[in-house]
Formats: structure tokens, C-alpha cells, sequence
């Protein structure tokens, strides 16, 4: 399993990690994704620690919690042995102050996530989404006391925009804050918005890609083709509303580029989708989910093999879409103002 540096700091992570999303089903929303229990999550971990996969993604609203409990049963014993990344900001409770990423807040959830995981920290936290309501610098005091503490150890962010990273890393950079070196963000073939200019932030600003949802929330699996109905076990039957939006054509058009791709390399669809991915800048980790074992052998399919320059150019033809302004005049002037290599 390769490993890659996380954004600017030290740290390493392997290039797959795997989610959490499908332990517990604690809800009509998780319980689309999976319900796997603490057994069923143990057997899924041993097989990634056998193919060096060591990290593995939650939230603390997974769930309501319960993925983070089975988890941390999961890996029992074992702590020494994995890399643990969780998630808060979403609202965790009824209360006024359940919610954000206040100082009260995420004191209070990161306390909550430490017990169900049965840890003492926590290798990677990352702000689940950006809290306008809080000042940044509250945030950041916040997490730099939580360092330094020895409760988590090192800082990203999850689904922000460009300016409220930047916004960020700048008050980091002001006060000698800790700085966030990883970026969990949607993005797949038919997901690429992160390239506009979340990816160019990232190799200016030293800001890792943590890839959610690498198959387009689903989409990629191989098992959704033109002119057929969906699969009767999918989970985008009760969660497609709830993942991004994906226009039909542009969906077709891709597969039947993973296709042809599929009939060269005699790999699956999901595997090359996820290796092109591997590919692209700043990506540092993968997350990848599985209902059972041969959804996740499947995933682990995707290293260890290169698509060649021509099948990724084949890809990223298929995948490519209008840019809206003013990313599209940017790319008019490549002369000085060149896409991210």
C-alpha cells in the first residue's frame, strides 16, 4: 500500500482509507448506506490492515454516534495499529449550542467522540462543514488547545469553499495557529468541481485531498447503465436527493469511457474510477466504503496498477464539462495561469 504525506505536515497516510458511513444503520439514511455491527466491522478492518489500509474515516454523525461506537470496537486492541480521522460540526443534539464549531461545541463532541471510539485522541479531526455563526480564530484557539492537549493531532476541514479555507490557513498564518493540512471533499469522474479552484488552493496552501464519495455517491459501480433502471439493491433509491447531483448524459458518458477502459486494463469499473482519482493532485487518501467483503476486496482492487496517459486523457475527455465563470475565462489564459499539475 503506497502512502502519501498529508498536505504540508509530516504525516502519512495510505492512499485508501475506509469509511465508516455503512457501520452501524442507525438511521433510515445510514441504514441505506449499510448496517454492518462491531463483528461484521472487525472482520472488514482485519482485511484492510492485511492490504495495509490503516485509516479509517467517521463522524460523530454517522449514525447519530453508533458508527464511531462500532468502530471503536472494532479496533480494540489494536489502536496502535490504525489511523483514526472523525468529524463534527453538523448538529449532534437539541440543544442551541449542539451544533457549529464553537469552542463549547466541539470541546463538548470531540469529549463524546473520544469515548465511543474508546481512544484518547484522535489522529486526524476535521470540521464536518464551515460555521459562519463562529469566528475563525475562536475555531482555531480551539483546536490548538485540543493539540496541545494530545486529544487530536492534526487538523482539516471538510466541504468548504475556497475563500473559507483560505480565510482560515491566513488566521493560522496571522497568529501562529495550527494550520489545516487536509481538505476532505467530494470529488469523482463525475464529480470534479474541487479542480476549479479547491485544488489549486490545496498545492498553493500545502492542503491534502481527503476524496468523499469517490464513485459519484454511488454511481460508479458498474451496475448503472443507459436506458436501464436502477439496481434494486442501491442505496441512491432513498438517498440520491440527499448526494450530489449528477446530470444523466454526463453520467452515460462517463461509463461508457470506464467501459472501453474496463476492456483494455481487465479491470472494474469502480477500480478504475478509483485509480484515476489516484492520479490527480493533491489527493492524498481515497475513502472508500463497503457494505461486505467483496465490495471492499473490490475497492482494494484499485492500487497497486497505473492507467496509462492515454486512458486517463480517454477519462478526463469523458468527464470534462463547461466551467463556470470565472473559471472558464482563467483557462483562456494558460499562458500565465496553467491548470494544476
Amino acid at each position: 500500500m503506497e502512502y502519501r504525506q498529508l498536505g504540508s505536515s509530516g504525516f502519512e497516510v495510505p492512499v485508501l482509507s475506509l469509511g465508516t458511513g455503512t457501520f452501524g444503520g442507525g438511521n433510515a439514511f445510514f441504514k441505506a448506506w449499510g448496517n454492518t455491527d462491531a463483528g461484521g466491522a472487525r472482520h472488514l478492518i482485519d482485511i484492510c490492515i492485511d492490504a495495509g489500509v490503516t485509516m479509517f474515516d467517521s463522524a460523530d454523525v454517522y449514525s447519530n454516534g453508533l458508527a464511531e461506537e462500532v468502530l471503536g470496537k472494532a479496533i480494540a486492541g489494536r489502536r496502535d495499529k490504525v489511523l483514526i480521522s472523525t468529524k463534527a460540526t453538523f448538529r449532534s443534539g437539541d440543544g442551541p449550542n449542539d451544533v457549529g464549531s464553537s469552542r463549547f461545541h466541539l470541546t463538548q463532541t470531540i469529549e463524546k467522540s473520544l469515548k465511543r471510539l474508546g481512544t484518547d485522541y484522535i489522529d486526524l479531526f476535521q470540521l464536518h462543514g464551515f460555521d459562519a455563526m463562529t469566528p475563525v480564530d475562536e475555531v482555531l484557539y480551539t483546536l490548538d488547545t485540543l493539540i496541545r492537549a494530545g486529544k487530536i493531532r492534526y487538523i482539516g476541514v471538510s466541504n468548504f469553499s475556497g475563500w473559507h479555507l483560505q480565510k482560515s490557513l491566513d488566521t493560522s498564518d496571522r497568529y501562529g495557529l495550527p494550520r489545516y493540512v487536509a481538505h476532505q471533499a467530494y470529488y469523482s469522474l463525475v464529480g470534479r468541481d474541487y479542480e476549479w479552484e479547491l485544488m489549486p488552493l490545496g498545492l498553493d496552501q500545502g492542503v491534502s485531498a481527503v476524496v468523499w464519495s469517490p464513485l459519484g455517491w454511488g454511481r460508479l459501480t458498474g451496475k448503472l447503465r443507459r436506458g436501464a433502471p436502477l439496481p434494486e439493491r442501491s442505496r441512491l433509491h432513498t438517498t440520491a436527493e440527499n448526494g450530489p447531483p449528477v446530470p444523466d448524459e454526463l453520467l452515460y458518458r462517463v461509463v461508457d469511457a470506464l467501459d472501453a477502459v474496463a476492456a483494455e486494463t481487465g479491470k472494474s469499473v469502480p477500480q478504475i474510477a478509483l485509480n484515476w482519482l489516484l492520479h490527480r493532485p493533491t489527493v492524498a487518501t481515497i475513502i472508500i466504503g463497503a457494505r461486505d467483503e467483496a465490495q471492499l476486496r473490490e475497492n482494494l482492487g484499485a492500487v497497486g496498477w497505473s492507467l496509462t496517459p492515454e486512458q486517463i486523457a480517454k477519462l478526463d475527455e469523458a468527464s470534462t464539462v463547461t466551467l463556470p465563470y470565472p473559471y472558464w475565462h482563467q483557462r483562456g489564459f494558460t499562458e500565465r495561469n496553467p491548470a494544476p499539475v
